[in-house]
């Protein structure tokens, strides 16, 4: 069964097109992230949990946004020498998209469908929500922006 997930495309931090399909067979974390949010400390967890579990198949996706708060309001060069000089970010990170709205990109259209949050809501409520995604491009759980990276933890070794 092929998922509609491979389907989508989206531009890395660098400009390059990607097809999510590069990423079959992999479990993936997708990620809004944000340099200026209280819960940007997160990027340590996620780094950890992809170093730790990558060569077990798992790909942790960065996607900066700057719809909660102008929290980040840098250009794709000011995320990325943030992302690496202050956490070592070595992870996929891609452009600054939109999350929620008319303009929110196509992937974010597709996870938040698949896995709805608190009450049925489909919008993403903050920075640091999480997708968890099977190898197969299952959406199987939304995480809120409290849910740490070690909290997921669990679920992800079910997935690995």
């Amino acid at each position: 069964m092929s998922s509609k997930l491979y389907d989508i495309t989206a531009t890395d931090i660098d400009g390059q097109e990607h097809q999510l399909s590069e990423f079959k067979g992999k479990a993936m974390l997708v990620v809004n992230v944000a340099s200026k949010c209280g819960f940007t400390p997160q990027y340590k967890g996620l780094e950890d949990m992809y170093r730790r579990h990558k060569e077990e198949g798992l790909v942790v996706l960065g996607f900066p946004c700057d719809q909660f708060g102008h929290q980040e309001p840098g250009d794709a060069d000011e995320i990325k020498n943030f992302c690496s000089l202050t956490y070592d970010v070595s992870f996929p990170m891609f452009s600054k998209v939109e999350v929620n709205g008319d303009q929110a990109h196509p992937l974010y259209q597709h996870l938040k469908k698949e896995a709805k949050g608190v009450l049925g809501t489909e919008s993403i409520k903050w920075n640091f929500t999480k997708f968890l995604v099977d190898r197969s491009g299952k959406v199987l759980k939304r995480y809120a922006p409290t849910d740490t990276p070690e909290k997921i933890e669990k679920d992800l070794k079910q997935v690995l």
